[in-house]
C-alpha cells in the first residue's frame, strides 16, 4: 500500500453527505486525488460537496449516479488505490415507513461495491458500519463481538452489509476492513440525529425541544475523529487491518436529555423538553443505551478520539448559527 503522500486516487462512495464530505476534505488535504460518487438527481446537485472550496474541488473528480446501479459503481472503483464506502440510506425513523429502499442501497448497494472492487482488483475497500448493528447495550462497553441485534429495519439492513463485506473477503480474498463509527455528530449532519434536532430547535428560537426518547445514552463521536478513524483503516499496513471489524468511539456515553441541557447551555437559555409521540420509535425497537470500546482500533492503527464532547457541540452549534447553513433545515422535520 503506498503512502497517501503520493496523490494515489482514492474513491469514495456517499461523498456528498454529512460523513463523506468531511472525508473528502480530508483526502484532499492528504493529497490524493478523490473520486467522489454522490446521488444523482435531477437538480444536478451534489450535497455537500457543492460546499466545498474550488482548491478542493479541483481534486475532486465527481461522479453522480446510484449505488445500485452496478454499472455506475464499476466506473467509479476503476483505477482506485481504496475505495471507502460510505453510501446508504440513513435515517431510523423512515426505515419503519420504507424498508425495502434500506434493503437495496444498504444491501444491494454494498453488494455491488464489493462485486466491482473484486473485479477491478481494488487494494483496499472500507466499508461503513454503524453501532446501531448491536441493538441495545448487552454488555459495557461494547467490543468488536457484542453480538448483532437488528431492532429496526435500516439496523438490520446495515447487519446485512456488514456480513457481505465479511463473505468477500473470506469467499474471495477481497481486502475489505468494516470501520465501525458509534453515534457521530458534527456541522453537516441531518437533523433527522439527535444533535442537529436539538441544535436546529434552539437556534431558530425554539425554547420547547421535541424529541423522542430522553433517557437513551449514545456514545458521541465529533465528525473530525470520525474521518480520522477512516483514513487511519484506509492506509495502515495491511496485516493490521484487512478482514477485520473496528469500532470507533469515545468509551464515554451520554443521556440525550443531558445533551439538551449541554447544548441549551452554549444559547444561555433554560428550554423545555417535550416527548413527542412522532419521534419514538416502536416498543422493541429503541436502544436504550450504546458505548463503545475502541481499544481494538487504536492497537491496529493508533487512532484514539481527540475532540472533547463540549468543543464539539461549541463547534457544531457555531456551524448552525450560519445563516446560510441552518437555512438548509427544516427544524419541525421528525423524519
Amino acid at each position: 500500500m503506498r503512502d497517501s503522500s503520493t496523490g494515489d486516487l482514492v474513491a469514495v462512495t456517499g461523498a456528498g453527505g454529512f460523513i463523506g464530505s468531511h472525508l473528502v476534505e480530508a483526502l484532499v488535504g492528504r493529497g490524493h486525488r478523490v473520486r467522489a460518487f454522490a446521488h444523482y438527481n435531477g437538480a444536478g446537485t451534489y450535497g455537500w460537496l457543492d460546499t466545498l472550496h474550488a482548491d478542493q474541488l479541483a481534486r475532486v473528480e465527481i461522479l453522480a449516479g446510484d449505488i445500485r446501479d452496478r454499472t455506475m459503481v464499476d466506473r467509479l472503483v476503476e483505477g482506485a488505490s481504496v475505495v471507502y464506502h460510505l453510501a446508504a440510506l440513513g435515517g431510523i425513523p423512515y426505515s419503519y415507513l420504507a424498508p425495502q429502499s434500506y434493503v437495496e442501497t444498504n444491501v444491494v448497494g454494498t453488494l455491488n461495491v464489493l462485486e466491482s472492487a473484486r473485479r477491478a482488483g481494488t487494494g483496499r475497500v472500507v466499508v461503513t458500519s454503524t453501532s446501531e448493528v448491536y441493538g441495545t447495550a448487552t454488555t459495557v462497553p461494547m467490543t468488536e463481538a457484542h453480538r448483532l441485534r437488528g431492532q429496526s429495519p435500516y439496523a438490520a439492513s446495515k447487519i446485512g452489509a456488514d456480513k457481505l463485506a465479511e463473505s468477500f473477503q473470506l469467499s474471495f480474498g477481497l481486502p475489505v476492513v468494516t470501520l465501525r463509527p458509534f453515534n457521530t455528530y458534527g456541522p453537516r449532519q441531518s437533523t433527522r440525529a439527535v444533535i442537529p434536532t436539538i441544535v436546529s430547535q434552539l437556534a431558530k428560537g425554539s425554547r420547547t425541544v421535541e424529541l423522542g426518547a430522553v433517557d437513551t445514552t449514545r456514545d458521541l463521536l465529533f465528525v473530525a475523529d470520525t474521518v480520522a478513524a477512516f483514513v487511519a483503516v484506509g492506509t495502515a499496513p495491511a496485516d493490521r487491518v484487512v478482514g477485520q471489524v473496528f469500532q470507533a468511539a469515545t468509551g464515554r456515553e451520554t443521556a440525550v436529555g443531558e445533551l439538551v441541557r449541554r447544548i441549551a447551555a452554549i444559547f444561555g437559555v433554560e428550554p423545555e423538553i417535550r416527548v413527542s409521540d412522532a419521534r419514538l420509535r416502536p416498543e422493541g425497537s429503541e436502544v436504550e443505551r450504546l458505548v463503545g470500546d475502541a481499544g481494538l482500533l487504536r492497537s491496529a492503527t493508533g487512532w484514539q478520539s481527540a475532540v472533547p464532547l463540549d468543543d464539539g457541540l461549541k463547534a457544531t452549534v457555531e456551524w448552525f448559527l450560519d445563516p446560510a447553513n441552518l437555512g438548509r433545515y427544516r427544524a419541525d422535520r421528525a423524519v
